[in-house]
């Protein structure tokens, strides 16, 4: 039955740990443009070092490419290996933004996670980056120095 269901692909391998290596790019075909990446991943899990609980965050991830984008699903498979891997929402916001800019070299990038909250309490990490000398680097403290003035109201979490 399941035979004639050639479209969906190969069974996908995941990986239950911290895989950087994960990650793949391709190039981008319009590099003289300025235009936005958004991914929006609302399954987004992870461990507390701590006292090993599991986390689970909706995760943007916005930015404008240079001469890389990266490849949907092994972005995918990345974020997804975060599920047993035991860091603080501070610190994973800021792995997977410096592990993208290690890969795509992004002209901007941006990653704000909102995790659901554990205890009664929230924490919603934002960290940007725009690259040296040019005019996203004053973008990255313009949106840093401006994020989130007018905070959303939260009534579902």
């Amino acid at each position: 039955m399941q035979d004639n269901l050639t479209k969906l692909g190969k069974k996908t391998e995941y990986t239950f740990s911290y895989a950087p290596k994960k990650k793949k790019k391709f190039g981008n075909k319009h590099p003289g443009n300025d235009y936005f990446v958004k991914f929006n991943c609302p399954e987004f899990p992870s461990l507390c070092p701590i006292t090993g609980q599991p986390d689970f965050a909706t995760i943007y991830i916005s930015y404008v490419p240079d001469e890389y984008l990266v490849e949907s699903k092994s972005l995918k498979l990345y974020l997804f290996s975060f599920r047993n891997h035991g860091d603080f929402h501070e610190d994973v916001c800021n792995i997977i933004m410096k592990d993208l800019i290690k890969l795509l070299e992004p002209k901007y990038i941006e990653v704000w996670g909102k995790f659901l909250p554990r205890g009664g309490l929230s924490i919603d990490p934002y960290c940007n980056y725009g690259k040296p000398g040019t005019k996203w680097e004053d973008v990255a403290w313009m949106r840093l120095s401006n994020h989130d003035m007018n905070p959303e109201k939260i009534d579902n979490r």
